[in-house]
């Protein structure tokens, strides 16, 4: 992975999780009802995500979508359910667990074939006994009488790679899930639902070391086939890798945006406003943080008052009364009620506010 890549994604990785995006509710389930969605929308599926997520939670049906769609939506989530389970035993990967994989995405929409190397069953997840190309005029994939000794060697190397990972080191994990992702899909050991499957192994690697899982947007498909292409003329794996970076750390630009977004206000920028009291009101560092602290404990609530501090700030009575007293004196609250049941809210025009600027457009 590029080293510029490498610095950007860090830097978003940090602040997605400063913000607390994933611990919104039922976050992680409309992420992976996202992925879901758009990994079978590359292969031609229509269902969006919110008639994705109605026939995932209600069993309601898209009008006017064909059935075949939607059991590949329905396949895809089982394989994610069953995979998110077995990847967290850590267990080798091998030719039967990847089998098993395929079987379940392909459980309602794979058929049987018969070819001159053979009958095989998609649905089963049964390795291809026929040669395939990519697409019209495309390349033709290894023949399919080497895929079980490529399948093979692909999960020994794989595993080898898993056993030497820093698990503290995410960057390395990315990598690890690209790679996976680029060689399985080019052994291409099925007839149908590679490109879903090793987007699969890609995602599950990736939740196995508790790291977000990527997105392949329909939107960036032309994008995502064209590294494939490149990469395989090239030989050159890095370029897929760099592309899945790039992709990732855009979609990671979008999350954070559109967080921001729908908190209706903007989040509340600590260091800026502990200067600006600093500067502007002469007080000391460690007081300027402290109520820099409350200022930000509120970017999520309408109102607090004194217990609040107390209770979930760990203040004394005193010393909550005192900071926001200043804070009000200082103009960033504003007072409401007697002494007996006074509340403060914010005073928006006086708070610093943070603007997140994307790194994504020096790529």
């Amino acid at each position: 992975m590029e080293q510029e890549i490498k610095d950007i994604m860090q830097r978003l990785l940090k602040r997605h999780k400063e913000l607390g995006i994933s611990d919104q509710i039922d976050y992680e389930k409309f992420y992976l009802y996202s992925i879901i969605t758009h990994s079978t929308a590359i292969e031609g599926s229509t269902v969006t995500e919110v008639e994705a997520q109605l026939l995932f939670d209600e069993g309601i049906t898209a009008k006017g979508k064909p059935m075949i769609e939607q059991l590949m939506n329905l396949d895809l989530k089982a394989a994610y359910d069953y995979g998110r389970i077995w990847i967290k035993r850590h267990e080798d990967i091998t030719v039967e667990s990847l089998v098993i994989l395929a079987a379940k995405v392909m459980a309602r929409t794979g058929g049987e074939y018969n070819s001159l190397g053979g009958s095989f069953d998609a649905s089963k997840g049964e390795l291809r006994k026929l040669n395939v190309t990519a697409g019209a005029g495309g390349r033709s994939y290894m023949n399919w009488m080497k895929v079980p000794m490529k399948l093979a060697a692909f999960c020994n190397e794989l595993n080898k790679r898993r056993k030497a990972i820093d698990v503290t080191d995410e960057l390395s994990i990315y990598e690890l899930s690209f790679w996976a992702h680029y060689e399985l899909v080019t052994i291409h050991p099925w007839a149908d639902g590679n490109g879903r499957t090793s987007r699969l192994l890609m995602n599950l690697l990736q939740m196995e070391y508790d790291v977000l899982p990527t997105k392949v947007f329909k939107e960036d498909k032309a994008e995502y086939i064209q590294a494939l292409i490149d990469t395989r003329e090239a030989e050159d794996t890095d370029i897929f890798i760099n592309c899945m970076a790039k992709l990732h750390c855009e979609h990671l630009q979008q999350d954070i945006d559109q967080f921001l977004r729908s908190t209706a206000e903007e989040m509340v920028d600590k260091m800026a406003i502990q200067q600006e009291l600093v500067g502007k009101w002469s007080i000391k560092p460690t007081l300027a943080g402290k109520l820099a602290d409350i200022i930000e404990f509120m970017t999520d609530k309408e109102e607090i008052k004194t217990e609040h501090l107390v209770s979930e700030l760990g203040l004394t009575e005193t010393t909550a009364k005192r900071y926001l007293r200043q804070l009000t004196e200082f103009g960033y609250l504003e007072a409401h009620g007697g002494n007996r049941n006074k509340s403060y809210t914010k005073n928006d025009h006086q708070c610093s506010t943070q603007n997140i600027d994307s790194d994504i457009n020096n790529f």
